[in-house]
């Protein structure tokens, strides 16, 4: 498939070849490009094209600078041959990069990359790659080990997108909200016991949201003598939403007898009055809808677990914040350290510049506690967090502010070429 802007004489043509369809390709290969195209008609015109013609020489040369994620194309071989062939074509090229190429032992996908070598395929990429971008500073940092030739282009935020306009119920409950993949069990099981004490504490007074529950998918299963894989489809009770509900409900005992039935169901559609509950489910959304959960809750919760998968990980949950204004309270760790302040300083006392709430790892059994309690007493405190963490993120991470810095570095980079 390809599809392309309208296209003038003099302007600089940039082949885009994103990894996939959903959620990396929107935010790094296709709005991205679509944006610069439209911030710039008059010097860039943008094709996409998820299986462009790598081995045509003439094909290439129509192009003054391609770009694609991780591969150029799914073939690691093939990718390697089309960036020696653009090398000599003398067209730049670069190469995105959003997360670490080895996932720890607890993510789902570790098995399944370590057997299939993905993670070098990945590291040899970064070093044959002529050019390197990347969401954040640490990353950056990583991967000039590899390559030094890499560049910082955030995860940015198009604000005219109706996904990031607030529309958010009011509630005499303080909401607290997670939205997130499929992948983060071993940071959610950092508030395992948090649910249990603020319903013996504050009973009454606040909700936990959880957003994009999906039971999609499947499992595979790995042969341990023959490394055969197999796969079938997932059963609910096997499903990592489900016991990522175990954690926000601690176990289901801060719901009521029928709406435990409810949710054990594992039906779509909602529950008369589940506005009021102590928990709220939320089903996954598309990729360009999912952000209008945020307008499900106040505080946005970020807990990570420390080591360098997450370490060099995107903040897009810091930005997204941000855009919604939410209060945020987030592991003080990683990605979560380039933007956030935090509003309390050592003994309790507010820093007023402070713009979120951050978790030292060391005091994750009691200060995730501490401050979803602090804020649900002192409700005033939550919106002031929502305005300063998006005076912080808007002018940053803007789309436009990202694309305008993206066409100076590929100005540059063809101008070299």
């Amino acid at each position: 498939m390809t599809y392309s802007l309208v296209m003038k004489n003099n302007k600089y043509k940039i082949l885009v070849v994103p990894s996939d369809r959903t959620g990396v390709s929107k935010f790094r290969s296709v709005d991205p490009h679509l944006n610069l195209q439209k911030m710039y008609p008059d010097e860039f015109w943008v094709d996409i094209d998820y299986n462009p013609k790598l081995e045509d020489d003439e094909f290439l040369k129509q192009y003054d600078l391609i770009h694609y994620h991780r591969s150029l194309g799914p073939d690691f071989a093939r990718s390697s041959r089309a960036i020696e062939r653009l090398k000599k074509l003398g067209i730049p090229s670069i190469m995105d990069l959003d997360d670490y190429w080895l996932p720890t032992v607890d993510h789902p996908a570790h098995a399944i990359v370590k057997q299939n070598k993905l993670d070098e395929l990945i590291k040899n990429s970064v070093k044959e790659a002529q050019n390197v971008t990347t969401t954040t500073t640490v990353f950056a940092d990583e991967i000039s080990k590899l390559n030094k030739n890499v560049f910082v282009l955030p995860n940015a935020i198009n604000p005219r997108e109706k996904q990031f306009q607030i529309n958010k119920p009011k509630s005499e409950l303080v909401r607290i909200g997670w939205l997130g993949g499929s992948s983060h069990l071993k940071d959610l099981e950092i508030l395992n016991g948090v649910s249990n004490v603020l319903n013996t504490t504050h009973k009454d007074k606040f909700q936990f949201v959880l957003c994009g529950y999906d039971l999609r998918g499947s499992v595979t299963e790995i042969n341990p003598q023959t490394n055969e894989q197999k796969q079938r489809p997932i059963k609910p009770h096997e499903s990592v939403w489900y016991m990522y509900e175990k954690i926000f409900t601690d176990n289901y005992n801060i719901v009521g007898g029928d709406y435990k039935k409810f949710l054990e169901r594992f039906e779509k559609g909602e529950y008369d009055g589940e506005e009021n509950l102590p928990y709220r489910r939320v089903w996954t959304k598309p990729i360009t809808t999912y952000a209008s959960n945020y307008n499900y809750f106040d505080i946005s919760l970020a807990p990570l677990k420390e080591h360098i998968f997450n370490k060099v990980k995107s903040q897009l949950k810091v930005i997204e914040a941000g855009f919604h204004k939410k209060a945020l309270i987030a592991q003080n760790f990683g990605p979560y350290k380039i933007d956030c302040v935090n509003a309390f300083e050592s003994g309790g006392s507010i820093n007023s510049k402070g713009n979120s709430i951050l978790v030292d790892t060391s005091k994750n059994h009691k200060d995730w506690y501490r401050s979803i309690k602090r804020l649900i007493e002192n409700p005033s405190l939550i919106e002031d967090l929502g305005e300063k963490l998006y005076e912080t993120v808007s002018p940053l991470y803007h789309i436009d502010v990202v694309t305008k810095n993206r066409a100076e570095i590929y100005r540059e980079l063809i101008r070299k070429s």
